[in-house]
Formats: structure tokens, C-alpha cells, sequence
């Protein structure tokens, strides 16, 4: 999972941004269903996040993994230039914690990809 920013810019990929964080969310599904069948064999006390529709739960856990992502390449980059956090990504940010759709978190990517720091 490459978050080595600076890798290829929106403009040199071919594929629209919409459907790279689709296919990376996609993968963070993935992920999240290997570590859900490896914490199958142990037992856990329940909470209310085992309340949630299965499906809901895991897009849900995809698209927080790929925003801390984000997140994480974004903090990186602001260390090595010394830049702050525009109102804009600042904004997108805010509505995708209150709702975190793929629409929301496409929109923190658009931010990011500008600055060429998304690698996929």
C-alpha cells in the first residue's frame, strides 16, 4: 500500500480520480475483510459497531482507511514544505468525517491529487 507521494500526478494517470479511489477503497474492503476472518478466531466482547449491517460497516472502515491515508501523505507533505492546510481540503475533510461517503472522500482526493501526492 504505496502512500510515496509524488509518484504520478492526476494529470499522468489515465484513469479518473473518482474511479483510483474507488478501486483503492475497493481494496481496503479487502483488507478489512482479511483482518475481520483473522479476529474471527478470537473471541471479542461485542460493541455497538457490531450493530451495523455488515456491508455498511466494512464500506465504512474501507473509506476511513483510505481517508487516513490521504491524511497521512497530506501531513507528510506539509512536514517537508512547511505549507498549511487550505480552507478547501480543510472543508472537504470536515464533511467526509460527518459523512463518509465515497463522494466525500473523492473530494479530499481532488485536494490531494492537485498537489500530486496520491501514488495510485
Amino acid at each position: 500500500m504505496p502512500s510515496t507521494p509524488s509518484r504520478s500526478s492526476g494529470a499522468e494517470s489515465s484513469q479518473p480520480l473518482s474511479d483510483r479511489v474507488r478501486y483503492r477503497t475497493a481494496e481496503a474492503g479487502l483488507a478489512f475483510d482479511r483482518h475481520l476472518s483473522a479476529s474471527r478466531l478470537r473471541p471479542k466482547a461485542r460493541n455497538n459497531k457490531a450493530t451495523l449491517a455488515p456491508e455498511v460497516r466494512r464500506e465504512t472502515q474501507a473509506l476511513r482507511r483510505v481517508f487516513h491515508e490521504l491524511g497521512e501523505s497530506h501531513r507528510k507533505y506539509r512536514r517537508r514544505t512547511g505549507e498549511h492546510i487550505t480552507p478547501g481540503l480543510r472543508e472537504a475533510a470536515r464533511a467526509f468525517k460527518q459523512a463518509p461517503t465515497l463522494a466525500s472522500l473523492v473530494a479530499v482526493a481532488v485536494f490531494l491529487d492537485e498537489l500530486g501526492l496520491i501514488g495510485w
